[in-house]
């Protein structure tokens, strides 16, 4: 039997949240959706294996997100997703060890690469 992992998705976009969550379902992993940053911040509860987030968001961006999660010593891997691509936001975040920065729409098959590549290595 493979294990299990948690994925967290952030996005405000309740749709992408829903797409997200069954596609991680899909493979057997458990799925945290959360609305906002400020609502991933807020969860007490375990940390994910791997963080999925748009770049995106109101009050607080995915790199934003990411900075925090940095200075508070967390070492996940996370992969970003943005609508609105540009090639400092892609730098700025891959430098900070971001696992991958894909494009939306994200293509299904490249998301499930990216996760599985992100929790088993």
């Amino acid at each position: 039997m493979k294990p299990s992992y948690r994925i967290a998705i952030v996005d405000d976009d309740d749709g992408v949240r829903q797409s997200l969550s069954s596609l991680v379902r899909s493979l057997g992993h458990e799925a945290r959706t959360y609305a906002s940053a400020a609502a991933f911040l807020a969860d007490e509860g375990d940390a994910p294996d791997c963080l999925l987030t748009d770049m995106q968001m109101p009050q607080m961006s995915g790199d934003q997100l990411q900075a925090e999660l940095l200075a508070r010593g967390c070492a996940f891997p996370m992969i970003f997703m943005t609508a609105f691509p540009t090639d400092a936001l892609r730098a700025r975040v891959m430098e900070r060890g971001g696992r991958a920065f894909l494009v939306k729409p994200v293509d299904g098959e490249a998301m499930l690469r990216c996760i599985q590549e992100a929790i088993t290595s």
